[in-house]
């Protein structure tokens, strides 16, 4: 069995619907994880928006906008009168629930309602255009058995268990239909993974079922060994050991994100990246299996912000990095990379929202410099001590370029460079020249 997730931008349109429908019924007994349409759930936020503001005109408004755009959808996806009617009635009734909400007291419980209709209805009216191909389908609903606990983590007992008791009430079905990204929290409320949390239900659903592999289906080529963007002549990435996925992942690659790897990795599940542009394509395979002494692959982050802390009182001092990291921890701000010396510590965030809070209270222990508009390089690939010449290799390869910092030891599998934006696409360029002959 596998687990096939299809984002919002690969079903944004009746044509790719109909095409990820006839992609799907070649192969039984597969589960299909399905995001919102493309775009739907930003609309659905904005819908919640006018909301909280007591704003019901400006969400009806939306809300209709939105139902007549599925409504001329649903028109044109199925083949059949009857189909189509049964889409109308599902639409009709989703839409009807989201403006029962304009009427009465909005808070955080019903904006998770609401945000769920888009996974909902996506899902649905894949279903019916599978049935209306004499597809023998079940839906599966994820609120019956994707749930958090009161710490709002997964809860994969409970996810095993239920989906299991799910499954075997339609043992002799074609496919198995769920959504991604929703879910129940700890005292049964409507809730959800995050951004980007379908890819992590349908890791957790290959752990459930002990898939043979999960594939995450995207719109956009497979990820590549650098950013085709800033870079010519890129090539495919045919695969990655889970580490190095999860560093391209944060660093910039977005067809994968870092949330959906840990489940896989931990159980020991590949994770297939495909294209539905090219579906007969390899894709790249992310697994725990390592490609000794090779470079993999170059990415890049953009909008950085780097802080330097220079203090005489930090020679020797004990406690001034736990000092300093508490500063950025009360703030509930990330650090991306650090290096110190003797007298100073550099660090790089990429949110500065509480950048003017944060420093005031570093300016208690030193002098504060801040450089904004950086990125940061990442080189990803088996960067073990062991592998002789490609940390000077990479370094080589910026020699004419401004480097701010350098971090490498915190990872065995990457080396990252920060760099004043404006120097990007020369650095990419570079590195690919001297890394991917």
């Amino acid at each position: 069995m596998k687990v096939l997730k299809f984002g919002g931008s690969s079903i944004a349109s009746a044509s790719r619907m109909k095409e990820v429908a006839q992609w799907v019924r070649k192969e039984n007994g597969h589960i299909i994880v399905f995001s919102a349409l493309a775009g739907t759930t930003n609309r659905l936020i904005e819908i919640a928006d006018y909301l909280y503001r007591k704003n019901p005109d400006g969400a009806n408004e939306i809300i209709n906008q939105l139902e007549s755009e599925y409504l001329n959808l649903a028109a044109e996806l199925y083949a059949t009168h009857s189909y189509t009617e049964k889409a109308q009635e599902l639409l009709k009734e989703r839409f009807n629930e989201i403006r029962a909400f304009t009427k009465d007291l909005f808070t955080l419980f019903e904006e998770k309602i609401i945000l769920a209709q888009g996974e909902l209805i996506s899902s649905a009216m894949m279903c019916l255009l599978l049935e209306e191909q004499k597809t023998d389908v079940a839906l599966i609903p994820a609120l019956d058995f994707m749930r958090t606990d009161k710490n709002s983590e997964p809860d994969p007992v409970y996810i095993r268990e239920k989906l299991h008791q799910l499954m075997k009430s339609y043992p002799d079905s074609d496919i198995y239909v769920t959504q991604g990204y929703i879910c129940r929290n700890a005292y049964g409320e409507t809730d959800n993974l995050g951004r980007h949390g379908s890819d992590l239900t349908a890791s957790l659903i290959g752990v459930a079922v002990q898939a043979e592999e999960i594939q995450i289906w995207t719109n956009v080529d497979v990820m590549q060994n650098n950013d085709p963007h800033y870079v010519s002549r890129t090539t495919p990435v045919e695969r990655l050991e889970f580490e190095e996925a999860a560093e391209l992942a944060y660093f910039g690659a977005r067809m994968l994100h870092p949330t959906c790897i840990l489940p896989a990795k931990l159980s020991n599940i590949p994770v297939r990246l495909l294209n539905t542009a090219h579906p007969e394509g390899p894709g790249t395979l992310v697994s725990n299996r390592l490609d000794k002494g090779k470079i993999k692959a170059v990415a890049a982050k953009d909008n950085i912000t780097s802080i330097r802390i220079k203090s005489g009182r930090m020679l020797l001092a004990y406690g001034f990095l736990r000092k300093v990291f508490e500063i950025f921890e009360n703030y509930r701000t990330s650090i991306d990379m650090v290096t110190t010396s003797e007298v100073g510590v550099s660090v790089t965030i990429d949110n500065a929202k509480h950048l003017p809070e944060i420093l005031d209270d570093l300016k208690k222990y030193g002098t504060v410099s801040v450089c904004r508009d950086m990125t940061i390089i990442c080189v990803v690939g088996d960067l073990d001590r062991s592998n002789l010449g490609f940390e000077s290799k990479a370094v080589n390869a910026l020699k004419d370029i401004p480097v701010q910092m350098i971090s490498y030891g915190g990872s065995n599998y990457n080396i990252s460079f920060l760099i004043d934006s404006r120097d990007k696409k020369q650095a990419l360029q570079a590195l690919s020249n001297n890394l991917f002959k």
